[in-house]
């Protein structure tokens, strides 16, 4: 195909990939896939639902994972519509308006997802630590400060982004290899140069999902170095106890895929569809114990 050619086609549309070299099964993947976001959505929904209307979980835990339900949440829907359309409809087709509508939004909620962990981390922190001090801390309008300002800085740092690709040519090759439009595999169609690109994404991950892994590991060291200094067994026990779940979340949502340089393609595709929606499914089912406590259980992490 010429260059004008490939040039008219990316102008107007990127092709979406399944599972490469299985799309005679695709029927058949889609049911996991739909399944997974079924468990996303209804159990995201639930967790909101309980803590909406049971007044005892109004306390700042239960809020950031309100926060959290939120953003997986609208994270699912975000890659819900591509993926399903691929696997049940062969819809492969996405206009680059869409494609760049849709990276935008998965990218801010990924960092928007890893800004809410660190304030569930520091939530567990100032339980542990200052006890006392809990409730004067975590007010309600300081958390809903805290809440926007995660929104903001995801929004922020990933706005700029469908602008500087919106710039780029695209002659290249216009099939992408996932069910979703990620920034890397788009910029990798652009015949520009895409240094300036590429330098702001990585900065972008280094000031984000850096960081705030950094933080968390801090924040979780010093929370063991306060529960090993207790001294009743029981009391070092519960206090952990009450990590374990936001402990779970973190791992898996920060836990980098090892070892897939070297895999088959369509090995590496499937992986990756299901790195990004894991979190979103075990989510609500890691937190749904220290939910089914209730408000017990929620004025015990304060004190």
């Amino acid at each position: 195909m010429s260059a004008v050619n490939d040039t008219k086609l990316n102008s107007a549309v990127f092709l979406l990939t399944g599972i490469p070299g299985q799309e005679d099964v695709h029927l058949w993947i889609s049911v996991p896939f739909c399944l997974m976001y079924v468990i996303s959505i209804v159990g995201n929904s639930v967790i909101l639902f309980i803590i909406k209307t049971d007044p005892g979980l109004h306390e700042p835990m239960y809020i950031f994972l309100s926060m959290l339900a939120v953003t997986d949440l609208d994270l699912s829907i975000s890659s819900m519509l591509t993926t399903l359309g691929i696997f049940l409809f062969n819809s492969r087709e996405i206009s680059l308006n869409a494609c760049f509508a849709q990276l935008f939004f998965i990218h801010v909620l990924k960092y928007t997802e890893s800004s809410v962990l660190l304030l569930m981390a520091f939530d567990r922190f100032i339980a542990i630590h200052d006890p006392l001090r809990y409730a004067s801390i975590l007010t309600l309008p300081r958390i809903a400060k805290m809440g926007l300002v995660c929104a903001l800085r995801g929004v922020a740092l990933i706005l700029p982004i469908p602008f500087l690709l919106q710039r780029f040519q695209y002659c290249r090759a216009n099939v992408l290899s996932h069910c979703c439009c990620l920034k890397q595999e788009v910029m990798k169609m652009a015949c520009s140069d895409i240094r300036v690109n590429s330098i702001y994404g990585l900065l972008v991950t280094i000031f984000t999902v850096w960081l705030d892994s950094l933080l968390i590991f801090l924040s979780y060291v010093m929370i063991l170095k306060t529960v090993l200094s207790i001294t009743s067994h029981a009391e070092c026990l519960r206090a952990l106890n009450t990590c374990v779940s936001q402990l779970c979340a973190v791992l898996l949502s920060y836990t980098p895929m090892i070892g897939l340089s070297n895999v088959p393609l369509h090995f590496h595709v499937l992986i990756a569809n299901v790195y990004l929606l894991m979190p979103l499914v075990l989510n609500p089912i890691i937190y749904a114990r220290p939910l089914g406590q209730g408000k017990g259980s929620a004025l015990k992490l304060g004190g």
